[in-house]
């Protein structure tokens, strides 16, 4: 029944976009936002309605909402959660890249036609299906220990075909919601807002700090996969251990500033892990004992 579920919801979800049944109208801005704020909100407004749609747009202004005139967030915040969670929420796939090339052809005609060939895991491209699709197949290449083989996705512009294919591609948008992927960005950004709440509550002094890691991940790829796990492992060794009182750091921003200046694009994290229980261990033990 739960499979049969989700393929009726994803067909649903299919057939009311392509007939127009949805709900169009655009999301308002929260009540109280800082007039210095509406811009930017604004354009992740715009940004996430071309991305995925008026729902997708309407979840970014339910999430922005739970910060306004929440204790400890001024204007400044306030506008990076929104510039920064509208970047997370339009997280760079193989469709956002189809789509990408297509607004700009429809925005200069005469852009430089191109054969843009990127570089993907097997494994993040099947990551766009609907999860009822997408598992059954990551499981077999599992198997056949292929996922993390590498393939070159080409997105052209230069002809009618290589267009086509574009629009082919650009079209799965109306499945995204239902992915694997979209999955796990969904967590991590209610992970990320989770951690700025707590952050406001525990050590407010910290909470610009934490917002501020969502620049940790970024693009596709192996830089995509590095920055996501470079950011558990600062939250999860310094962040998460001091919201919860096992970890008794008095400057949690400076601490995770710390980390993230050791991080480098080294898959098995060596100087950052160093850097993290360097850290860790400075703190004294009868302090930690005491917060615990």
């Amino acid at each position: 029944m739960g499979v049969f579920s989700d393929v009726r919801e994803s067909l649903l979800y299919l057939f009311a976009d392509v007939i127009g049944e949805q709900d169009d109208t655009p999301p308002y801005l929260p009540d109280g936002l800082p007039e210095a704020v509406v811009p930017i909100a604004s354009d992740g407004i715009h940004l996430l309605i071309e991305y995925q749609g008026t729902a997708y747009a309407k979840l970014y202004v339910d999430r922005l909402r739970r910060f306004v005139g929440k204790r400890g967030v001024d204007e400044t915040m306030l506008g990076e959660i929104a510039r920064l969670m509208a970047m997370r929420m339009s997280y760079q796939d193989p469709i956002r890249i189809a789509q990408q090339k297509l607004i700009e052809l429809e925005i200069d005609p005469d852009t430089p036609r191109a054969d843009d060939i990127r570089k993907f895991r097997l494994d993040e491209l099947i990551d766009v299906l609907p999860a009822v699709v997408a598992e059954p197949i990551l499981d077999l290449l599992d198997r056949l220990g292929w996922v993390h083989k590498r393939v070159s996705v080409h997105f052209n512009n230069k002809s009618r075909l290589g267009i086509r294919r574009l629009k082919i591609e650009a079209s799965l948008k109306r499945w995204r919601r239902y992915s694997v992927r979209y999955a796990k960005e969904r967590v991590w950004v209610e992970r990320w807002l989770h951690m700025i709440s707590r952050s406001l509550a525990k050590q407010p002094a910290s909470a610009s700090e934490i917002v501020q890691t969502a620049t940790m991940i970024q693009g596709y790829g192996d830089d995509y996969r590095q920055g996501l796990a470079d950011w558990n492992a600062i939250i999860d060794g310094l962040a998460k251990p001091t919201f919860d009182g096992v970890l008794a750091l008095p400057d949690l921003a400076g601490a995770v500033a710390e980390a993230r200046a050791a991080a480098l694009p080294d898959p098995r994290q060596a100087a950052l892990k160093r850097k993290i229980a360097e850290i860790r261990a400075r703190v004294p033990t009868d302090s930690n004992a005491a917060a615990g």
